[in-house]
């Protein structure tokens, strides 16, 4: 009969990718352990997923999973707006459809809370002043483009907060209509008013900047979600008295949608 060590050490020469099993971790890497040591606040969130699968796969230890996961959606903010549908077809090894429906259930119960502990009186978007009283705290010291999206109701109140879809390199950032518009749909918005920045200050769209808008636009039509405006902020401060902006429907760069109630 083989010793035991002796069969690890073998699998891991044969099989290099393997992780150990929990069980062989010092307790400060096995999950549970370092739960109770350090409490739910402080403990990572590869801790806290891999104590919400319990178990990995032979060769693939739950922490690797959770780590496995955490890398695949771009980190917890990514994750955290994934559905069960999506979590189903990222196909990732161990994680298969009990632990997706588990993980699925987990999300929603925290997008639920929330939503829940949410101001009771959401902002009201009626002009491009009110868009940028609500981006600039976001602005600090940021030296890249971000494109945000503001998801709307149908009296122009703004649905949970900006959804940040893209962010780019010092002086431009992709826009796809998948991205813009995937929250958008799932929240049933009525309207999307479109935000992005410009670190050099200047807040002058560029002919990429209004060609974009005008295929966002042209999307939303076919999606039959409009877009209510898209606002430029220029410079990184967070005050929003110090923000320069312009709107592309103020200036009639853009054919929007109808104004909203």
């Amino acid at each position: 009969m083989v010793p035991l060590a002796s069969a690890s050490l073998e699998n891991k020469t044969r099989y290099p990718n393997l992780t150990p099993r929990i069980q062989d971790l010092p307790n400060e890497l096995k999950p549970r352990e370092a739960f109770e040591r350090v409490g739910a606040k402080n403990a990572s969130e590869e801790i806290l997923l891999a104590i919400l699968f319990r178990t990995g796969l032979p060769g693939q230890n739950v922490s690797a999973l959770a780590r496995a996961v955490l890398q695949h959606f771009g980190g917890l903010e990514k994750l955290a707006e994934a559905d069960y549908d999506e979590l189903r077809s990222a196909k990732i090894k161990g994680l298969g459809k009990v632990k997706c429906m588990e993980l699925a259930a987990a999300l929603e119960l925290g997008r639920r809370a929330s939503l829940a502990s949410a101001t009771p009186e959401p902002h009201i978007i009626k002009e491009p002043a009110a868009v940028c009283r609500i981006i600039a705290p976001l602005l600090h010291n940021q030296r890249q483009e971000i494109f945000w999206v503001i998801l709307l109701d149908t009296k122009s109140r703004m649905i949970g907060r900006p959804v940040e879809t893209t962010r780019g390199l010092l002086d431009s950032t992709p826009t796809h209509p998948r991205e813009v518009f995937k929250k958008a749909i799932r929240c049933n918005a009525a309207a999307i008013v479109l935000v992005h920045n410009h670190p050099s200050g200047d807040p002058t769209p560029s002919r990429e900047d209004i060609e974009a808008t005008r295929r966002l636009v042209e999307s939303a039509r076919i999606i039959g979600i409009p877009v209510f405006d898209h606002v430029i902020l220029g410079a990184h401060s967070t005050q929003a008295v110090d923000v320069n902006y312009i709107s592309l429907r103020e200036r009639n760069l853009v054919s929007f949608a109808s104004t909203l109630k």
